[in-house]
């Protein structure tokens, strides 16, 4: 009979791989804290309000709402250039307000408005636009990763010195062209920085009964990607390791990982329940983490007056409400619009 072949003796790991530092928070100054503050409270009160929308049926469809992971959104993507890109799944809002477009626009869109971003075609899940380098919202769980590796090849084929920033949650790291994608960034140095909004529940399973390997930043160790756990509630936190992730990534030592620890307030989306968690969960997270109030803290022991953050308060309902208004006033679209955009042709 014969011998089986004798198993060869596994080569121990890579001695001083270099990988990037570990990230230090943001130090921000007043001003900056002022609009860290602003922007997540926007976020905030923007999604609060689509949900309100939404229950009075002005909004069809799925929408899956942002409010918790506030910190995330706004502590990276504070960290990007005009030729950077965004892209990312269908909870979406809050990155498309940071990229830029107008709350009256992304407004429109979640009520299928012919002023809506897209036209009123693309609704909460779908919206795009190319001009604030905003590439999507996808319904398909996972299916921006290997979109935002392409973007990636995009800025390094074009020269341009830009990066991508590829959101996607913990359910989608359990899908295979994640690691598709990983592979090929990895061997051609992409500029990508791929991020992990880990809100602790893929739908209705949270991470630790649907992953084997539940530390997310590990996913790319054997692609030699290396990752970074963030606390994704610290939007200082986020500030300092966009910082850090962008020097790796611009200095043409191909993509990382960063995984933000997160937590979602609401369920996975306007239809869901969320029964498979407790009440007295969520709302630990929100006396102890909570984003925005953590911000107000760190504003109110620079000597903010309480009155100046009430102003603030003001302000950004006045922008939301007045978002709403216009949604609901401004027309549909024309039935002719179902046949534009539909294919883009080249001569």
């Amino acid at each position: 009979m014969a011998k089986a072949p004798a198993l060869r003796k596994a080569e121990p790991p890579v001695p001083n791989r270099e990988r990037p530092d570990e990230p230090t928070p943001y130090a921000a100054s007043k001003d900056e804290l002022i609009e860290f503050y602003k922007q997540m409270l926007l976020i905030r009160r923007f999604e609060e309000k689509a949900g309100q929308l939404y229950g009075l049926g002005l909004i069809g469809g799925f929408c899956h709402l942002y409010i918790g992971q506030e910190a995330v959104a706004v502590g990276l993507q504070s960290a990007l250039t005009p030729v950077d890109s965004v892209i990312t799944g269908y909870r979406d809002h809050g990155h498309m307000l940071l990229c830029g477009i107008p709350p009256k626009d992304v407004m429109a869109e979640l009520t299928g408005r012919a002023a809506g971003i897209s036209k009123g075609k693309g609704g909460s899940m779908h919206m795009f636009s190319v001009e604030h380098k905003f590439y999507g919202g996808h319904g398909i769980v996972g299916a921006q990763v290997s979109l935002g590796t392409g973007l990636g090849f995009s800025h390094k084929y074009k020269g341009d010195g830009g990066v991508c920033l590829a959101y996607f949650g913990d359910g989608a790291a359990n899908q295979g062209q994640v690691y598709e994608s990983f592979n090929m960034a990895e061997l051609w140095k992409l500029p990508v920085i791929y991020v992990i909004e880990n809100n602790q529940y893929a739908m209705g399973t949270s991470v630790n009964r649907a992953s084997a390997e539940d530390q997310l930043y590990r996913r790319g160790e054997s692609f030699r990607i290396p990752g970074i756990q963030v606390d994704g509630m610290d939007v200082l936190a986020c500030r300092g390791a966009a910082e850090e992730a962008l020097a790796w990534v611009r200095a043409g030592k191909g993509p990382i990982i960063l995984e933000m620890k997160t937590y979602r307030y609401r369920g996975h989306s306007m239809s869901d329940p969320a029964k498979y968690r407790s009440r007295e969960e969520v709302q630990a997270v929100r006396d102890k983490s909570d984003p925005i109030e953590f911000v107000k803290k760190l504003l109110e022991e620079q000597g903010v007056p309480e009155g100046d953050l009430k102003g603030v308060e003001q302000e950004i309902r006045k922008i939301v409400n007045e978002a709403a208004d216009f949604a609901e006033q401004t027309p549909e679209p024309d039935a002719a619009e179902l046949y534009t955009d539909v294919l883009v042709e080249k001569y």
